[in-house]
């Protein structure tokens, strides 16, 4: 008795493209099978006795074969009816032809084994075992009604009626050389049909992984990305709860998950509060990464555990269970360990999964579902710990900066007031001079806290907008600062990828920022341009310049130690080129030049 195996994976069906294009090919294989049954009676005659009856056969298995291809040809869709059909033909001409055989090797042998590839093609195993055991009943049907006399009485009343005789041959009907023919063809099916349905398993396979890939979307965050490859976990191996316990190797916090599944809908998934025996209960010490267990009256009577390569382990008591059932109620637990990098470890556990084949090998698919799936959610995982690590040093330089510009500066604003109001009644015109001073140092703070406000905000900007931000931001320095500044753009069209767009806008502002700050110039040129395959950018002043004078590389300037740290380090980020030109006392030029097929750079 075949095993049913894998039911739950078997969903991949063919497309209709790929069902239309198989039944292309076995069509063009059947007119090739005909034309060479013809030209092999040709050559040699004898194999065949001739008759009327033959030539009919012939001809209709050549003008069918034909008629298959122009009908596929026409239409757009192969039905099943349509399938059936053909396949039932295909089994019963070589059986009918068969009987005009005159040779002890049957030349028509062949269309069987056509036949049966054709059924592992369109379905898989048990259509293939089914078709040769079709074939071998009209096989040995006409085995028996040789021996009835039944041909010979029917070639009989043919003859009365004066048409062709059959000319009909036993030879190929005798029950010994016919039962080897069943075991071959037996044999065959059975080997044709499992490979049929480990292609089928594979494509199955294949679709559920990609499928799950598909959820691990990273804007839906860590609980968004485990609520969907959990939930598709429950729906798969029609479970109706599963857990993930993970620890973080730099905090050794265990965090426990749980989903469960209510009348076939996933609920939310949540974390469970935490327990100081979490890690004995889900993150025990044992020599098995996958495991299955069924859990009798009297405690887990049956056990089967893999190690990483999948290979059986033997001699694995289920001790380690028993923290786990203490918690949850279960019968069935499937589990797969999971290690990530050297920051994130855990194990999954599935209760009450429905196992509907081999044990072991619903065990290894699900190894191999964790370890596909599993370094796009590691992804996720290390977006979030870096977004929060961003995040907090954001906030940190953040608070540095109101800490030392802001705060510092309205304190001293307001002791200068306190002194004012003291001095006020006998020195008005001292009071005037320090209100103009403080008003002045007011505006600065304004302005840098306008700049602190400008680099907290999302920044979503593409070729369609960075003209007009760049020229919004030189535009809003010269209202803020009254510093001349002009914005110019040699392109008729800008076509840069996202993040070339925003780390040029970003450098713009830091520029600006920083020749308000330090070089009191009285005009800023802010260029954008092309030539040559490169994007550049310039930032030209009149004010001071730097520290330093000549023109500079990038290279340069980091082996000196010099030039604006912010500005390098998003250049690098898109793999530019800074050059710095400084003339101090009479002003500085910056120039990017970025590769617009940068995948030259990095070789992809």
């Amino acid at each position: 008795m075949l095993r049913e195996r894998f039911f739950w994976r078997l969903r991949a069906p063919a497309s209709p493209g790929e069902t239309r294009r198989i039944e292309r090919w076995l069509a063009t294989s059947r007119v090739l099978l005909a034309w060479s049954a013809m030209v092999a009676i040709l050559i040699n005659p004898t194999e065949v006795r001739p008759s009327v009856w033959v030539s009919g056969l012939l001809a209709f298995y050549v003008a069918q074969s034909f008629l298959i291809i122009v009908l596929l040809r026409r239409r757009q869709e192969s039905t099943e009816s349509f399938r059936i059909l053909v396949h039932g033909a295909d089994i019963v001409w070589p059986a009918l032809i068969s009987v005009f055989v005159s040779g002890v090797g049957n030349p028509f042998f062949l269309f069987f084994i056509f036949v049966l590839a054709a059924a592992a093609y369109r379905w898989g195993l048990r259509e293939t075992v089914g078709t040769a055991l079709v074939a071998l009943a009209l096989l040995w049907f006409e085995a028996l009604i040789f021996q009835l006399g039944f041909l010979t009485w029917l070639d009989g009343v043919v003859s009365r009626h004066h048409l062709s005789p059959l000319n009909a041959s036993p030879l190929n009907f005798d029950p010994k050389a016919l039962f080897m023919r069943s075991i071959y063809l037996l044999v065959l099916s059975l080997l044709l049909g499992y490979l049929a349905e480990q292609e089928k398993q594979l494509r199955a396979e294949k679709a559920v992984i990609a499928h799950a890939l598909g959820l691990v979307r990273v804007e839906a965050g860590m609980n968004g990305t485990l609520q969907e490859i959990l939930g598709d976990l429950l729906s798969s191996y029609g479970a109706k709860q599963a857990l993930i316990a993970s620890l973080e190797a730099n905090s050794h916090h265990i965090f426990v998950g749980e989903i469960r599944s209510l009348n076939g809908t996933p609920t939310n998934f949540h974390w469970l509060e935490p327990s100081p025996s979490d890690r004995e209960t889900y993150l025990y010490e044992s020599p098995e990464q996958a495991s299955h267990a069924h859990r009798g009256k009297h405690g887990f009577d049956k056990l089967v555990a893999l190690d990483r390569d999948g290979a059986r382990v033997k001699h694995v008591s289920p001790e380690f269970l028993k923290g786990l059932a203490r918690r949850h109620e279960f019968s069935d637990l499937a589990t797969v360990s999971f290690v990530f990098g050297r920051e994130w470890s855990g194990r999954i556990f599935l209760l009450n999964p429905a196992l509907t084949g081999d044990t072991e090998e619903e065990l290894r698919f699900l190894q191999e579902y964790v370890r596909q799936i599993g370094p796009a959610v590691y992804n996720v995982y290390l977006l979030r710990r870096l977004r929060r690590r961003a995040g907090a040093l954001e906030r940190a330089r953040f608070a540095r900066e109101l800490h030392d510009g802001a705060v510092q500066s309205l304190i001293a604003v307001e002791m200068q007031v306190d002194v004012l109001r003291r001095l006020s009644a006998t020195d008005p015109a001292q009071t005037s001079q320090e209100l103009g001073r403080i008003q002045g140092l007011l505006r600065e703070e304004v302005l840098k806290l306008r700049e602190l406000m400008q680099q907290m905000k999302s920044f979503d900007v593409d070729s369609r907008r960075i003209l007009g931000l760049l020229g919004d931001t030189v535009e809003r320095f010269q209202r803020e600062t009254g510093i001349a500044a002009r914005f110019v753009c040699d392109l008729e069209e800008v076509d840069m990828p996202q993040d070339v767009c925003r780390e040029l806008a970003r450098i713009v502002q830091e520029g600006l920022v920083n020749v308000r700050k330090h070089s009191g110039a009285r005009k800023v040129l802010v260029r954008l341009g092309a030539d040559e395959g490169v994007w550049r950018m310039l930032i030209e002043d009149d004010g001071s310049g730097f520290p330093f004078s000549g023109r500079f590389t990038q290279a340069e300037l980091e082996s000196m130690g010099k030039g604006p740290v912010v500005i390098k380090e998003r250049v690098r980020l898109i793999a530019g080129e800074l050059t710095i030109e400084s003339n101090p006392g009479q002003g500085s030029r910056l120039e990017i030049s970025v590769p617009q097929k940068r995948e030259a750079v990095y070789g992809e």
